[in-house]
């Protein structure tokens, strides 16, 4: 309750902020839905007071557990889903056909669900090398350059399209009891600064992987018609310097929200860093103010979490460091058969506690704290 009424007070304080700020920053698809409009605005609005808490493949499985309705595990600890559900379309290509309709009816159901319930969904794409029989990781002895063959006036150029179509397709069926498409962060391409995937930076030049964001982009939104996305630019956290951020930026006109993917200054492997870690997240904050863009902390997370406090004293404390304008943090998935490879606590887990001083702050918004973010 205590929660509530601060929270109240916090957001009447933001509405009046941002009304008297005249905030006008606008998703790039000119002819984006309506609730795709009201959640950049007031992901934006929030983004002033506030962070979401998002997990990916949060109701999807977890700890020990896989399908079963209406369950998570943060909600088994706090009561509430995160207020950013991550949701995968690796599963489009690369399997039958009947195995990827039955994946494109899985994707309709949790995204409509979190929908419904008034929380946020972001969709990565770890989709196979279109060009070699290779999985999304770079394999040195079998994967073939993929990104310049499947660019416009590549080899497989018409194959990536009807890849792309079958996420239109989910996008186009996805609606909510209201009737309404669902809004989508769509984030393709994570991570690209590095070699691990195969459209990283060491496998296809700068102005391959620009040309191959913005005809993604361009196609899904011009062509096939797909107004309810969101779409996100995510790097590791390779750079230093915000001209190191863009080197790979495909401009204004083809980004939403800006991002970055940082595990490794926040516990990985016992290294922490969480002055690098900050230093990077405020050049991603300001890269959104000065361009009009969202900005978020778009993967994070400590595999197993063996620091109690991790929390509080690493993700928390950079977070509320000055100056970061964020709207959402999202950590990695929980596996349901995995005993160690797990990235939020479940009931029992050694950091349950200091997570539930986490979301009991006003700062952090769970779904349950989440009124009309698809209405203005």
């Amino acid at each position: 309750m205590q929660k509530k009424i601060i929270l109240f007070f916090i957001n009447l304080f933001v509405v009046v902020f941002c009304f008297s700020q005249k905030v006008t920053i606008k998703p790039i698809d000119k002819k984006s839905t309506k609730e795709t409009k009201a959640l950049y605005a007031n992901l934006k609005m929030l983004s002033e007071k506030h962070i979401l808490f998002g997990h990916q493949h949060a109701t999807q499985y977890g700890h020990g557990w896989y399908g079963d309705d209406n369950k998570s595990d943060v909600k088994s600890i706090t009561g509430s889903h995160p207020g950013v559900i991550g949701v995968d379309f690796s599963g489009l290509y690369g399997s039958s056909e009947e195995v990827v309709e039955k994946q494109k009816l899985s994707l309709i159901k949790y995204i409509s669900e979190a929908y419904n319930r008034g929380g946020v969904i972001t969709a990565a794409w770890h989709f196979n090398n279109p060009v070699s029989k290779t999985n999304f990781y770079w394999n040195d002895s079998n994967a073939v350059a993929a990104v310049k063959n499947i660019v416009p006036g590549g080899s497989h150029h018409q194959k990536y399209k009807s890849i792309i179509k079958n996420i239109a397709a989910v996008a186009k069926a996805t609606k909510g009891a209201d009737g309404k498409l669902v809004p989508i962060i769509f984030r393709p391409f994570h991570e690209f600064d590095g070699d691990w995937f195969w459209w990283g930076a060491k496998h296809c030049t700068i102005d391959e992987f620009k040309t191959l964001w913005q005809f993604t982009v361009t196609y899904l939104k011009d062509s096939l018609k797909v107004h309810n996305f969101i779409y996100a630019f995510s790097p590791d956290n390779k750079f230093l310097t915000e001209q190191k951020y863009l080197e790979r930026y495909p401009g204004n006109d083809f980004v939403d929200l800006v991002g970055v993917d940082n595990y490794g200054d926040f516990g990985r492997d016992g290294r922490y860093d969480l002055d690098a870690g900050y230093k990077k997240l405020k050049i991603v904050s300001d890269v959104a103010l000065k361009n009009g863009k969202l900005a978020a902390f778009t993967e994070t997370g400590l595999e197993s979490i063996p620091d109690s406090t991790w929390w509080t004293n690493s993700l928390l404390k950079t977070l509320l460091r000055s100056e970061l304008k964020l709207c959402y943090v999202l950590v990695w998935r929980n596996d349901a058969k995995s005993p160690t490879h797990f990235y939020a606590p479940f009931p029992g887990q050694k950091s349950e506690k200091d997570f539930i001083d986490f979301y009991n702050r006003p700062y952090t918004l769970f779904e349950s704290d989440l009124k009309n973010i698809y209405r203005k």
